[in-house]
């Protein structure tokens, strides 16, 4: 997929955001039928262990809001149902993670002049991968970027990505671990056109030698958001280089 990088969207007419949201349905529709050979059957899910709330936002604010760390929210790590980003995986990455049982994984492979072109491009990366929650009944993604090798740390490419997106609002980031690595995470609020409500989004961020890697975390709405926060949890957790 070659695409230009780095192209700040502006907002766009109701009419032209609800034919872009048809065309995205279309897309997630799609990837539902990929399959990974993952085991269905998983563990129970062990505690997360609890961290701070993001640098500069008070505990109790950031979690009254939604902004804080899945980690100082008590979220709960996922069973794991396989392994994601290997080569021979769907999708192969400068990383690995654990995938959550039954999540399904596609890699996004578009022409440049593909009408869904501009909704895999946000801030320096691209998405390259998504994992879909619909086999475990939550409707939502995990969204895997990429972005080409640059000086940039991880909170500069967050900063990217959030300030690409014209509805996005109370970000809040923290400095936190994806496995081993140094990662940057963000949780924020995306105010939806189409539903007309915000939601809660979030995203962390690593840097490799093939360039910076954001995993991201939407869901049509904050309740689908949060169920699915345990499979966000598990990949940051147990996220290496590939």
């Amino acid at each position: 997929m070659t695409m230009t990088r780095g192209t700040r969207r502006g907002r766009v007419p109701a009419a032209v955001a609800l034919a872009a949201a048809a065309a995205a349905m279309t897309l997630a529709g799609c990837s539902s039928s990929a399959g990974t050979g993952a085991d269905d059957v998983g563990s129970t899910p062990a505690p997360a262990v609890s961290s701070s709330a993001p640098a500069g936002t008070p505990a109790k604010e950031a979690e009254k809001a939604g902004t804080g760390t899945a980690e100082a929210e008590g979220v709960k790590v996922a069973a794991k149902g396989g392994r994601l980003g290997g080569a021979g995986s769907a999708c192969e990455l400068p990383v690995t993670f654990d995938l959550a049982a039954r999540w399904k994984p596609k890699p996004i492979e578009l022409e440049p002049d593909s009408i869904l072109a501009d909704l895999t491009e946000q801030g320096t990366v691209e998405m390259v991968c998504e994992i879909d929650a619909k086999p475990t009944g939550n409707i939502g993604f995990l969204r895997v970027w990429r972005g080409e090798a640059s000086e940039e740390d991880p909170q500069a490419v967050l900063k990217a990505f959030v300030e690409d997106d014209p509805n996005a609002s109370k970000a809040a980031y923290t400095q936190v671990k994806a496995g081993a690595l140094a990662a940057a995470e963000v949780g924020y609020t995306v105010h939806s056109e189409l539903m007309d409500e915000s939601k809660q989004e979030r995203a962390f961020a690593v840097i490799t030698p093939d360039g910076p890697v954001v995993v991201h975390l939407g869901g049509m709405d904050t309740e689908e958001h949060t169920a699915m926060l345990p499979a966000y949890e598990l990949a940051k957790k147990s996220l290496k280089l590939g």
